[in-house]
């Protein structure tokens, strides 16, 4: 049986519970596009993050919001003015993000290569 939402995750690894709130789906779209372009609203994440619902980007906003990521910046004007952008938190990630992003781009004119097991010493 799988584990529900919202139960603790006992994995044995310390990062688990980091692994599994980024590996939700759109999770590192958003943090990508907001620690790319700087404190953004809604709507033009919404477009920055292309293919992702409303309702979607709301609930992994707010559950990175709860987590530490992000913040959410409410302003009371007509409409209503509500813009994100990442937290101190995230730098540490951002330094993981350009690794990926140099990895990527090394990685994206190769071709892949057969994988050879790989056996402990």
């Amino acid at each position: 049986m799988g584990t529900q939402r919202g139960t603790a995750n006992h994995s044995p690894c310390k990062i688990g519970g980091l692994l599994d709130l980024l590996a939700r789906p759109w999770t590192m779209h958003i943090l990508w596009a907001l620690s790319h372009n700087g404190p953004t609203r809604f709507g033009r994440l919404r477009q920055q993050v292309d293919g992702i619902s409303a309702r979607v980007l709301t609930e992994r906003l707010r559950t990175l919001e709860n987590a530490g990521f992000v913040f959410r910046h409410y302003e009371q004007t007509i409409p209503p003015t509500v813009t994100y952008g990442i937290t101190d938190r995230m730098n540490d990630l951002e330094k993981l993000f350009g690794q990926l992003e140099t990895l990527a781009g090394k990685w994206s004119g190769e071709a892949p290569k057969p994988s050879r097991l790989r056996t402990s010493a």
